[in-house]
């Protein structure tokens, strides 16, 4: 399940954004996640219900293909455990730009899933 593309190698192709379609990716590029994904999709779902609102299921799904995103991408997953790492670092000036870092990573990510 790799693909090549402008940034590389992929270790699974970008899901559709259905929760089956978002599992099924999780379950190559992550699977010790699964249960996160579980619960937190079981609260986005309550809080629809709650909330008579589609907006957290879709935020949901956003969430997780960002989330996936960064997984299957190599580049991208390297960039962001370097930066969550940096993020307590004792230098002020690395957790500075390791804050900067984590942010440029989420936002290629949510760009990608967007498009």
């Amino acid at each position: 399940m790799s693909t090549q593309s402008d940034h590389g190698h992929e270790l699974a192709p970008r899901p559709e954004q259905t929760p089956d379609a978002l599992r099924a990716a999780l379950a190559v590029v992550a699977p010790a996640r699964l249960p996160e994904m579980q619960r937190t999709k079981d609260e986005a779902f309550a809080k629809a219900v709650e909330w008579q609102s589609l907006s957290p299921v879709q935020s949901w799904v956003l969430a997780w293909a960002r989330d996936i995103e960064i997984a299957r991408r190599p580049d991208l997953s390297a960039r962001h455990a370097r930066a969550t790492r940096d993020l307590e670092h004792e230098d002020a000036s690395v957790a500075h730009d390791a804050l900067r870092e984590l942010s440029g990573v989420l936002d290629e990510a949510m760009k990608a899933v967007r498009t």
